[in-house]
């Protein structure tokens, strides 16, 4: 754990623990517009298991926006604040979440390579002596 607290700070990104759930999360991309502001964000997730020797890990991409509405259904008449989150899915391949940073790639602009903070955290389990295993989603941890 220690090492992936230092390469955390190096990127630099939040690294928090609840109850055992290790995540590692930060801010790949903003957006800004007249009043409103979208924000990209990546988190990964990990879960180690010290009788198995065993590292569980997940990540996704998250998209959360907030802003002036000019109304709508959803806000009724007239102007408004708005906030909103939303996930973009998960993945069990590398290429999975690589494919959604090329589509967010036509709204943001950044040079963020997801296969970094996987490779990273993969070398520092197997380091220590522990198995690397890829989970679809967070539920799984």
């Amino acid at each position: 754990m220690e090492d992936i607290a230092k390469f955390a700070a190096t990127i630099p990104a939040t690294l928090e623990d609840k109850r055992g759930l290790y995540s590692i999360e930060f801010v790949v991309a903003e957006r800004k517009a007249f009043l409103s502001k979208k924000r990209l964000t990546y988190k990964a997730q990990f879960r180690i298991d010290d009788e198995k020797r065993a590292l569980r890990f997940t990540e996704h991409l998250k998209e959360s926006g907030a802003g002036v509405s000019s109304g709508g259904d959803d806000m009724g008449p007239g102007f408004g604040f708005k906030k909103e989150t939303y996930k973009t899915g998960t993945g069990p391949r590398e290429g999975k979440i690589e494919e959604q940073l090329r589509l967010f790639g036509k709204e943001y602009s950044y040079t963020f390579d997801a296969a970094t903070v996987r490779t990273a955290v993969e070398q520092m389990a197997s380091k220590a002596g522990y198995s690397f295993a890829y989970e679809l989603t967070a539920h799984g941890l």
